[in-house]
C-alpha cells in the first residue's frame, strides 16, 4: 500500500504496438487520477517512441526506463505501487508467460506479483495471433501468477488483422484503480 503522505505510483509499461503511441495522453489521464507515473518501454518501443521520450520524462518527472541498471548502480524510478502492462504484445505477452525476461519491462512484469505488486496486463493483438494456441496458455499462466489479464470482454479484444479498433484504456485504468 502506499504511504499516505504521497501519490501512489504506477509503473506504465508498453511494448511495440500502435497504442504506446498514445502514451502521452495516458500519462495525462493517470495523473488526474491523482497518480504519479513512472514509464518503462521495450527496446522497440523506445525506438517508436524515441522523439517522445524527453515530453514523457518531463510530464513524469522521472526517466522513461528501458534497460537494466547495472550492479550497483541506484533506481531511478520510485517504488510502484501498481504495474500496467499496456500494450502488451503477442511476444511480449509470451515471453512474460515463459519467464524470458529479455527487457527490462517484461522482467519488471514478471516479478512484480512475487513482491505483492498488482499487476494488470492488457494485450494488444490481432485475432490470428490470438489463435495461437500458445496464447491462451500464456494468458492462462499470467492469471495463475495473480496477474490480472484484460483480454476478451470488458479488456482487449482481438481485432482482425490490420484493423486499428480503440485501445480500451479506461477499462486498463479502472483496472488499475480497483487495484489500488
Amino acid at each position: 500500500m502506499p504511504e499516505p503522505s504521497r501519490r501512489p505510483v504506477l509503473y506504465l509499461l508498453a511494448s511495440a504496438a500502435p497504442p504506446a503511441l498514445q502514451l502521452l495522453d495516458v500519462v495525462r489521464q493517470v495523473h488526474r487520477r491523482g497518480w504519479d507515473v513512472a514509464v518503462g518501454l521495450t527496446p522497440t518501443a523506445r525506438e517508436w517512441l524515441e522523439d517522445r521520450v524527453p515530453e514523457l520524462e518531463e510530464l513524469t518527472g522521472y526517466p522513461v526506463k528501458s534497460a537494466y541498471r547495472r550492479p550497483g548502480q541506484p533506481d531511478v524510478l520510485p517504488p510502484a505501487d501498481a504495474v500496467l502492462f499496456a500494450p502488451a504484445t503477442f511476444n511480449s505477452v509470451n515471453r512474460l508467460a515463459l519467464g524470458l525476461a529479455s527487457s527490462w519491462v517484461v522482467g519488471f512484469t514478471a516479478e512484480a506479483p512475487g513482491k505483492g505488486i498488482p499487476t494488470v496486463v492488457m494485450p494488444c493483438v490481432n485475432s490470428a495471433l490470438a489463435a495461437h494456441p500458445q496464447f491462451d496458455r500464456s494468458v492462462a499462466v499470467l492469471r495463475e501468477t495473480r496477474m490480472q489479464v484484460l483480454h476478451g470482454e470488458g479488456g482487449f479484444v482481438p481485432n482482425a488483422p490490420g484493423e486499428r479498433p480503440p485501445y480500451p484504456w479506461e477499462a486498463a485504468l479502472a483496472a488499475v484503480g480497483r487495484a489500488l
